[in-house]
């Protein structure tokens, strides 16, 4: 889209604006008592441009240095830093033409000459864009409904980042009826200083960047992850050369340039990464709210005691519920301007981690604030979902994920998948993200980019996860990140050890036609003391020759396979809980949030550089997880036995004697 682009004097001070509707502008500036919303009047104004590309627009009002000198500036000076400044995008657009500028540009540098020189802005050049409605600006009532408009469209879009179509669904869906011209509202919210009016594709000086409350900071794409202190892995596969124009939802580099009929150019900048979401260009408005304060937590309630009593968590779980409370507490009281506060949470698999959650969240929703708890998938969201509407009966819950109904609700609680955080900024007081190595956010720059800006600046991050990075491991153990383990299972028994046990790899089994005597006798035994078992392979080609050779095996036995690519997953994965399905053969699409009683867990080729020690750790998980049969099987076969198979296994037993140590086991093992 194009836009204007004035600059406006107060008290001698200059600052350059975009609008979206001048006539806002006009009125806002012009002091009339009437109008009741800016007692300032200007010193001066000057219109730039009335139709400049979005995306150079931004770019003028980030980097115009202001002077008082720009009183006595003529037109011819103004135009003259214009072209200055964006002399990076002339060039390019004049390479794509093959024309000069001056037989092509003139008209967006259209700076008004007032005579003698002068530049300046008249009331003429006020008047909406020709596709907007007409407004009545002299009726008595204008200025009360249109303040009333900004209320309620700053209302919709607290805490929000979305694109120009997303704005006028959501306007579509929730402001049917009320006549709100949503261009005049966004434009006199964004004078007030409650919307950010901004190119959805940025040059790496565009605002927008982790913590930048005002809107005119900078993005600095190492300060974001320094806020964040997020491990390097999680920003692998970054782009590493300098690029001049970076997606402010994604923060991923703009991957090209193409001719666009909204602003006119030739060399519109877009982003491939988060298409999905809808296209970002340089041109595409992004209307983000401004972040209020974050909450501050009192120290009340944190003792493991009242925890232990109101959530009914074992003594584990209250421990680590406490510390985390006591996190929050005393985030106030620390040095402001730091970014967003971190705390991980590591918790073995099964130890109940959405339950330790529970008092966090009642801590900032007490406070008046708003948490977000994101998850990996579609399906884990839906799963807590139910469970999160129980423990808080009387709040509003947002459930969002690809497609869901929930998508502009403004929920205290809102449940998403990581994806759907590129919706937000700077709305949440508290931000958990759950299972942090896991895919997709795992090595995945975006996503933990959008994270950061779903954060209030001042907020605080809580990490959960059974197997956290080895960077957050290191910087827990060294004292540099606070954290809380949770080392047993919510029934108190020790967690199942791997044994090892060595098989041919899984391609020769399949080309023989049979499985080693030693693996089949293992799996009799966990068919005869009734166990469900899993049966993780490397590679989803292993799954169907492997179910050829064990049907063969125990023709009686109900046994399937599943994977990412298998479209009845999850109907599969519900009949294994119902015991319908004895014999589960998967991929690692299942290493995580499946929880069935009396499971026994077999990793076939362990030793593959695709089963990692978290991956091993995940998937052993799946043992032992219920109070009927906390111990399980847990055996992992290969012909070697290597470095993660070993670290995997040290993890759990280091565990184990933690949770001995601490008293908090009922059994030994």
């Amino acid at each position: 889209m194009r836009v204007s682009v004035y600059a406006a004097a107060t008290e001698g001070r200059w600052k350059l604006w975009i609008s979206v509707f001048p006539a806002v502008d006009w009125l806002w500036w012009s002091g009339r008592e009437e109008c009741g919303w800016n007692s300032n009047k200007s010193d001066g104004l000057v219109m730039l441009s009335s139709g400049m590309p979005l995306g150079w627009g931004v770019k003028l009002r980030e980097k115009m240095e202001y002077s008082y000198a720009m009183q006595k500036w003529t037109a011819a000076d103004w135009r003259a830093c214009i072209i200055d400044i964006l002399k990076r995008e002339i060039r390019a657009e004049e390479t794509a033409r093959g024309q000069r500028m001056e037989e092509w540009a003139w008209e967006l540098f259209d700076v008004r000459d007032m005579g003698d020189g002068r530049a300046g802005w008249s009331e003429r050049d006020a008047g909406g864009s020709s596709d907007e409605e007409e407004l009545r600006i002299d009726t008595p009532c204008f200025m009360q409904e249109l303040s009333r408009n900004a209320d309620r469209l700053a209302a919709l879009l607290s805490g929000r980042s979305l694109l120009q179509p997303e704005v006028e669904a959501l306007l579509e869906e929730q402001a049917e009826g009320t006549g709100i011209s949503w261009r005049a509202a966004a434009q006199l919210a964004h004078l007030q200083g409650r919307l950010k009016l901004e190119a959805a594709v940025g040059h790496e000086s565009a605002s927008g960047g982790g913590g930048d409350v005002s809107g005119t900071g900078s993005i600095r794409w190492k300060a974001v992850r320094a806020a964040l202190r997020l491990p390097p892995l999680l920003w692998r596969g970054a782009v590493r050369r300098r690029a001049d124009a970076r997606c402010l939802r994604c923060g991923s580099a703009a991957t090209g340039r193409t001719p666009c009929a909204a602003c006119g150019l030739l060399c519109c900048a877009y982003c491939e990464a988060c298409l999905a979401l809808g296209r970002s260009r340089s041109c595409a408005l992004l209307i983000r709210s401004a972040a209020s304060p974050a909450v501050r937590c009192t120290a009340a309630g944190t003792s493991p005691t009242a925890a232990a009593r109101r959530w009914g968590l074992s003594a584990a779980q209250a421990g680590a519920a406490g510390a985390a409370l006591g996190f929050l507490a005393a985030r106030g009281r620390r040095a402001a301007g730091r970014g967003p506060e971190r705390f991980l949470l590591w918790a073995v698999t099964g130890a109940g981690k959405t339950e330790i959650t529970f008092p966090l969240l009642d801590a900032v929703l007490a406070a008046g604030g708003r948490a977000l708890v994101a998850m990996p998938r579609r399906d884990v969201v839906l799963e807590l979902a139910p469970r999160m509407a129980r423990a808080f009966p009387a709040e509003t819950l947002a459930v969002l994920y690809g497609g869901s109904p929930d998508r502009w609700i403004p929920g205290r609680i809102t449940i998403a998948t990581t994806h759907q955080l590129m919706r937000f900024h700077q709305a949440f007081d508290l931000v958990i993200i759950d299972e942090l190595d896991a895919f997709p956010y795992h090595n995945d720059p975006m996503l933990a980019f959008a994270a950061g800006q779903a954060c209030k600046p001042d907020g605080a991050f809580i990490f959960l996860s059974a197997t956290p990075p080895r960077q957050l491991q290191r910087q827990a153990s060294f004292g540099r990140l606070p954290h809380a383990k949770v080392p047993v299972r919510f029934h108190g028994h020790p967690l199942p050890v791997p044994q090892h046990l060595t098989m041919n790899p899984v391609h020769l089994c399949i080309k023989k036609g049979r499985l080693p005597r030693a693996f089949i006798e293992a799996l009799r035994g966990s068919l005869a003391r009734e166990a469900q078992v899993f049966l993780f392979v490397s590679r989803i080609a292993h799954i169907e020759p492997i179910r050829g050779v064990l049907r063969r095996t125990y023709p009686e036995i109900s046994i399937e396979g599943t994977s990412s690519e298998d479209p009845f997953r999850a109907g599969k994965v519900t009949a294994f809980r119902e015991r319908e399905i004895r014999i589960l053969i998967t991929t690692t699409i299942l290493e995580r949030g499946v929880t069935v009683p009396r499971s026994d867990v077999y990793i076939l080729d362990a030793d593959s550089s695709l089963f990692d020690e978290a991956s091993l750790v995940q998937m052993a998980g799946r043992a032992g997880r219920s109070q009927e049969d906390p111990a399980g099987t847990v055996l992992f076969l290969s012909p070697r036995w290597t470095s993660s198979q070993r670290k995997a296994i040290a993890q759990i037993r280091t565990m184990n004697a933690i949770a001995r140590r601490q008293g908090y086991l009922k059994g030994r093992k």
